[in-house]
């Protein structure tokens, strides 16, 4: 078994492509064979997703000279699993606990999002989305998320008149009312994670694609006091090596419970779920609708209902509905579960051409419980983001799903925190 520290880097730039047909430049980082400090690295973050991306940078950044920090991803290129197969909603936060972390990391990861969009050209859009509702049920859920966003989370919502929904929107019905988010838009996630990914490697960061941790050892008493070791396997070779480092950050996405069941003795290891979420395409011109569109919640039903999104082309999307499935590489679009679709879609998009309806991509949402995915529920699974105890220089991230996304700043902030506060 060979051990791995860092050389100066072999770069050799090639191209990349992620889900949706967008392309970046990335540069692959080679190591050499010989040890030059007792640690490799002072930060091993593993998964490259837009939360681990997020992260990376953050301690790359703010780390100081003395600091390194390497970024393990075990494909080809970041962000190939949930957060290229997604909804790239900017969310405002209205649909979680008011103590959860989902909330106050959606609310603050919101606005830090605009802000790094705006600062580095990111292509979004403030388009707003509006919550319908079509029965009783769903009106007094309109209610209830309206008090709970004006009393408890203070995150702006307003109730839309009749005549002003007519006109922004005449192919949207809503029965019974409309409470608008102003707050909510849509991103170019891969251009996010083209933006994060430059940020990290301006600040001096190892990124290290195709590589594919299968073993972590916590070194010293206690546990992890002397740093740890990772076995890595590169994907292309298949060869394995051993990396140290101080730090280790699990943002492993789909396989986070893998890594933290590397760890932890047997009686606490986890299991994951995997919910896919299957999406349908419908062209931008037929019927014209500008805002995003969700179906008031109700109870029982999985998720947020079938919404309509749209990317930065003006493409409508139509999803995630939630499909149980055993494996997370389960991502052919379920084409018996459209019926459903146009069902649900047609209650607020009446004059849908179903016929135009095409199926697009599907994606896989990490959950720690299948109840995870019906809001307001005993169900309800927060997300886990915590230095584990018992050992020293771990923070774990679990759970990490919808709002992740808006929430990747906030994250990558909290994780900072764990290690210096």
């Amino acid at each position: 078994m060979m051990r791995l520290s860092v050389r100066l880097p072999s770069l050799a730039a090639t191209t990349t492509r992620l889900s949706g047909g967008k392309h970046f430049h990335r540069h692959r980082r080679l190591f050499s064979s010989t040890a030059c400090r007792p640690a490799d690295f002072t930060h091993a973050v593993i998964g490259g997703g837009v939360v681990g991306l997020a992260i990376a940078q953050e301690l790359a950044r703010r780390g100081g000279p003395s600091s390194s920090t390497v970024l393990l991803e075990r494909h080809q290129a970041v962000g190939t699993e949930t957060s290229s197969r997604n909804s790239e909603v900017i969310h405002a936060g209205i649909y979680y606990g008011a103590e959860s972390l989902k909330t106050a990391l959606c609310v603050r990861g919101r606005e830090q999002l605009y802000a790094l969009c705006a600062a580095h050209q990111i292509p979004h859009r403030r388009c707003g989305k509006w919550i319908v509702a079509q029965n009783d049920t769903q009106l007094e859920a309109l209610h209830r998320i309206h008090a709970f966003c004006s009393d408890e989370i203070h995150v702006p919502v307003r109730w839309v008149p009749r005549d002003e929904a007519s006109r922004r929107e005449p192919a949207v019905r809503a029965e019974k009312g409309v409470l608008e988010s102003p707050t909510t838009g849509i991103i170019d996630s891969h251009a996010l994670m083209l933006s994060l990914l430059g940020l990290f490697e301006d600040a001096g960061g190892t990124l290290a694609l195709g590589s594919a941790v299968e073993a972590i050892t916590p070194l010293g008493r206690p546990l992890g006091s002397g740093g740890w070791e990772l076995r890595v396997r590169d994907a292309v070779s298949g060869q394995t090596s051993t990396i140290t480092a101080d730090t280790i950050i699990n943002s492993a996405g789909l396989g986070a419970v893998d890594v933290h069941n590397m760890i932890v003795p047997e009686e606490q290891r986890k299991e994951m779920f995997y919910a896919k979420g299957n999406y349908f395409s419908y062209p931008a011109s037929s019927p014209k609708v500008q805002t995003l569109v969700y179906p008031a919640p109700e109870p029982g039903h999985g998720g947020l209902g079938t919404h309509l999104t749209m990317d930065m082309a003006g493409r409508i999307k139509f999803g995630p509905d939630v499909e149980w499935v055993d494996s997370p590489d389960d991502l052919a679009v379920s084409t018996a579960r459209l019926p459903q679709a146009i069902e649900e879609i047609k209650r607020y998009l009446p004059g849908l051409d179903e016929t135009l309806l095409q199926p697009d991509y599907a994606g896989i949402r990490p959950k720690l419980g299948k109840l995870g995915a019906v809001m307001h529920g005993k169900g309800f699974v927060d997300f886990v983001i915590r230095k584990e105890e018992g050992y020293e220089g771990w923070v774990n991230l679990l759970n990490i799903e919808s709002p992740g996304l808006t929430s990747c700043l906030a994250i990558s902030e909290k994780v900072k925190q764990l290690l210096y506060t």
